[in-house]
């Protein structure tokens, strides 16, 4: 069994079992029917990946790891906010009719501050401090920008980055573990869709800063269940598990600017049955 199938089907189990239900209460999102999507939430949910262990891929179900990394080159790389730049169309319910999900996302990383340093966007002042300064408590990105948010199509979910190295005893190699936040998640549409993007974001951040790749903590503030998803969710923890996939990249690849999907491999992975048709609230 993956460790990724382990955390999740005990963060379902817990929610589940232990949850707050919203049914009757106000709430934003919504069927496409315009029937009020509730929830079964967990407050603060905390998982913890080694990725110098494994790949932090389900086997539950299959993970569809190529999409997940083109989306976060669409946030992190291209720093977009336009659908056209996007293979999949999983943003599409957000964008409007040029493809701009607005101020969100990507726009931010792209957006350059002024450093002592000079101007540099979120991005390339992460990639400066892991290069220059590895031990800085400053390392971060955050795209929730008050200022812009009318200007969001959606408020940012996974919202913050914190970078943070330390070092293998054995090796002294520098060592690259980042802590992902976010405030709220759809557990079963795409809680290991993020896992696995930012689980590829440090191996990338780490190859091209020369150090080893280390923990993923994945902070989720409000941890949910839609009403529609109980009992998929019921039984897809309930499957078999096999063992997590091999991850590699071309290590050839120095510059974060270069990755290009084709530079990834996903080996040996194993996997239930894919579920079709999600619902998605809107």
């Amino acid at each position: 069994m993956s460790y990724a199938d382990t955390l999740f089907i005990n963060m379902c189990k817990d929610i589940l079992e232990n949850g707050t239900s919203t049914e009757g209460e106000k709430v934003r999102p919504h069927w496409e029917d315009g029937t009020p999507a509730y929830t079964i939430k967990q407050f603060g949910v905390v998982n913890r990946y080694d990725l110098s262990k494994e790949f932090p891929a389900l086997t539950l179900r299959k993970t569809y790891i190529k999409s997940a990394i083109d989306e976060i080159l669409w946030i992190w790389q291209k720093k977009s906010n336009n659908i056209k730049d996007l293979k999949s169309h999983i943003w599409d319910s957000w964008a409007d009719e040029t493809g701009s999900i607005g101020k969100a996302y990507g726009y931010q990383l792209g957006v350059k501050h002024q450093y002592k340093e000079g101007m540099m966007d979120q991005v390339d002042r992460v990639l400066y401090d892991l290069k220059n300064n590895p031990y800085s408590r400053r390392i971060m990105t955050n795209i929730y920008t008050f200022a812009d948010l009318h200007e969001m199509n959606l408020y940012p979910c996974a919202y913050s980055m914190t970078f943070n190295v330390t070092k293998d005893k054995e090796s002294d190699k520098l060592v690259l573990n980042g802590i992902l936040n976010q405030r709220s998640q759809d557990i079963l549409a795409a809680n290991n869709w993020n896992v696995v993007q930012y689980a590829v974001l440090l191996h990338m951040f780490a190859q091209v800063c020369d150090m080893k790749v280390g923990q993923l903590v994945h902070v989720i503030a409000d941890a949910h269940i839609y009403d529609r998803h109980i009992p998929i969710i019921k039984e897809l923890i309930e499957r078999p598990t096999y063992p997590a996939p091999k991850f590699s990249m071309n290590p050839e690849v120095k510059d974060f600017y270069a990755f290009t999907t084709d530079d990834f491999k996903i080996e040996e992975y194993q996997a239930g049955e894919q579920i079709k048709n999600i619902p998605i609230a809107i």
